[in-house]
């Protein structure tokens, strides 16, 4: 029981100073280059806390575990949507920068209606769906760069050449930050789970209950710890454009490798008078919750503490329901 406890509390400590230093390399990219901190934790810092479930999905689907892989992609979606992005709106709304929202936005809706159509009509994820998903994450990826560098004027260039040497962290600097960050948040939240899964179960707490905590959380701890310390920080964009980024990467990076990897069908998990619960349930409160995060943003450039509210309630239910389904 010892042991567990400690490397409990060494897991803790890595997801702190993980999250520390992966929001401090990516603040200080995104202000070397002058890009808006939406955009920057849209691609680099969900890619960042995207790679954990990368490896996570991509060895279930290999190993005939599919169901895993399609969970997780749309569980994932709810929950860094209804939960982590929920969190962020109610402590800190605010302004949100409609130009940097619009390119992730319109890709993960793109991905998501194929992904669901897929699902609704074939009800098979064939290799060439997984190429596809891979596909749109290459081409949105191609966008974003090329996006960045219409961004970067020519004085900001001079000015970052100038100023490597002063106070401000060199590039290099902020790349290991970023990277051993990610590092550490990985090994963190693995130490956390698996290690508090155990502590759980020596207190008799029920299998189904760890399932619903630990291990549900896990696979978010990376987003979740990113987007407290933003927000300890001030960077309450950097966890939106994480949160959103990370949906996308859920479906067309996650997915598409397990897909094109391990082709498998629609789980048969659980029903719900006699379809199948992601279809009449899952799929919908997907849609539903990113709307209701991104429309606001997308119309008025705003975001409310009454959004934040209203995704943690549809959280709940869902959770609630969860537990009936099952």
């Amino acid at each position: 029981m010892l042991v567990p406890v400690l490397l409990f509390l060494v897991g803790l400590v890595c997801l702190i100073k993980g999250g520390d230093w992966f929001v401090d390399g990516a603040v200080e990219i995104a202000r070397r280059f002058r890009l808006p901190e939406l955009l920057i934790g849209a691609t680099v810092v969900s890619i960042g806390t995207t790679l954990p479930e990368v490896m996570v999905s991509v060895t279930s689907a290999v190993q005939g575990h599919g169901e895993i892989a399609y969970g997780n992609a749309i569980g994932s979606v709810i929950c860094n949507t209804a939960l982590i992005a929920a969190i962020t709106l109610t402590v800190r709304p605010g302004k949100a920068d409609r130009k940097s929202l619009r390119m992730p936005v319109i890709f993960f809706f793109i991905a998501a209606v194929f992904y669901a159509g897929v699902a609704y009509i074939r009800g098979y994820f064939s290799r060439p769906v997984g190429i596809i998903l891979l596909a749109i994450f290459v081409v949105y990826m191609i966008m974003t760069v090329r996006d960045m560098k219409k961004g970067q004027s020519p004085a900001s260039d001079a000015k970052e050449s100038g100023q490597t040497d002063g106070k401000e962290p060199s590039m290099a600097m902020n790349l290991v930050k970023l990277v051993v960050g990610a590092a550490l948040i990985a090994v963190g939240a693995r130490l956390l789970v698996d290690n508090g899964t155990l502590i759980a179960q020596a207190l008799g707490v029920p299998e189904s209950v760890i399932a619903l905590t630990f291990v549900a959380l896990g696979t978010s701890l990376p987003e979740l710890v990113t987007a407290i310390t933003s927000l300890a920080k001030g960077h309450s964009s950097l966890s939106l454009g994480n949160v959103i980024g990370a949906n996308l990467f859920n479906l067309v990076l996650v997915s598409g490798a397990s897909v094109t990897l391990a082709p498998f069908p629609i789980p048969q998990n659980s029903m719900i008078r006699g379809m199948n619960s992601s279809l009449v349930l899952e799929f919908p409160v997907m849609f539903a919750v990113m709307l209701i995060l991104t429309v606001p943003a997308l119309l008025k450039e705003k975001l409310y503490r009454a959004q934040g509210i209203l995704l943690l309630a549809i959280y709940a239910a869902f959770c609630v329901i969860q537990f009936v389904v099952v």
